[in-house]
């Protein structure tokens, strides 16, 4: 999701409603939020939404987000993690949207296996992908991710988005939630082995954000993919550079791994359908968007005209689309000016 919000949805709500989902959350607690509780802040309220890990081979595990942008009727579950059991520990990819939900994870995790969990690898830095990281960090995991988070974390950009996350996700992001930096930067392609599987980290970026980073592991063909390829649904392309990306997705085409754990939405079967679609999706708003600035149109104008048919029905197109074709037509038009295209 966008670094800098629009707007705090739960102001809306008001803080009458916070207060009854604070009070439901703590009163109708599922088992594996209960599990998850003692790694819970005392100003957190534990997750009531339910994670549910599925098996992907014999040693990858997922958990599936919900559909939708990040809200208090989700909790801020709305990204997928997984994760890889060896036999001398446990690899996480992604930490999901809430230190609540990085609690939850964690529990899930132990109720599988007693390994413990040696490290983190993040996918980006987007509020969704790894504010559950303070769980893990409490329980000794050691977090990676790619050089170009530092960018990020010397911005202004992680305190705006933590206060704006405080207010619309309260009481799952509270005022004992902070932003965890990584343990070590990835700089280029990078490769681990623990517990007898072999891991490999490709840096993507800039695609979906500067520093997209991909976790493959080998013996069992499964790719992490995080926001590069959204799965059977409407991409969130929000400030990304739409060119780049084009250029990620065909190199990751090249690549033939049996699975592909995506940031939103199922898991692909079907890398190449999945990569043909994110790919189709983006070439088509640049290619409507990028026509609409060379005629001079404005942006209402552009938007009214184009034939969104063949992606209305797709999950995510009410939430996503317009936001998306909008910030490809701020894009286009900086492209026209630097003479980019």
């Amino acid at each position: 999701m966008t670094r800098l919000s629009c707007a705090a949805r739960a102001l809306a709500a008001g803080i009458a409603l916070i207060g009854a989902l604070a009070a439901s959350a703590i009163l109708s607690v599922p088992a594996s939020a209960t599990a998850s509780s003692a790694a819970v802040a005392p100003d957190m309220a534990p997750v009531t939404v339910k994670l549910r890990p599925q098996q992907l081979t014999g040693r990858v595990w997922w958990v599936e987000g919900l559909q939708g942008a990040v809200s208090l009727e989700n909790q801020g579950f709305n990204a997928n993690a997984g994760f890889v059991v060896t036999d001398d520990g446990v690899v996480v990819f992604d930490a999901l949207g809430t230190p609540a939900l990085g609690a939850a994870l964690l529990a899930e995790i132990r109720r599988i296996t007693d390994k413990p969990v040696t490290r983190v690898v993040v996918s980006h830095y987007h509020s969704d992908h790894f504010y559950g990281l303070q769980a893990f960090k409490e329980a000794g995991a050691e977090i990676w991710a790619h050089a170009k988070v530092r960018d990020y974390l010397a911005s202004d950009a992680p305190v705006e988005r933590l206060a704006e996350r405080r207010q619309s996700l309260a009481p799952w992001v509270t005022m004992s939630a902070r932003i965890v930096p990584p343990d070590r930067y990835i700089e280029g392609e990078a490769s681990f082995e623990l517990g007898g599987v072999r891991f490999r980290l490709f840096p993507a970026g800039p695609a979906h954000t500067a520093e997209d980073l991909m976790m493959l592991v080998e013996d069992e063909g499964v790719l992490f993919a995080g926001d590069l390829i959204f799965a059977g649904r409407v991409p969130f392309v929000g400030d990304a550079d739409s060119r780049a990306w084009l250029a990620a997705l065909d190199s990751l085409a090249q690549r033939t791994p049996r699975f592909v754990v995506t940031g939103h939405g199922p898991a692909s079967r079907d890398a190449g359908a999945d990569i043909a679609l994110t790919r189709d999706y983006l070439r088509y708003l640049r290619e409507t968007m990028g026509r609409a600035v060379d005629e001079f149109l404005t942006f209402d104008e552009a938007y009214a005209r184009t034939d969104w048919s063949r992606f209305s029905g797709l999950p995510a197109f009410d939430d996503a689309n317009r936001r998306n074709a909008y910030n490809t037509f701020l894009l286009m038009e900086r492209e026209m000016l630097s003479g980019a295209r």
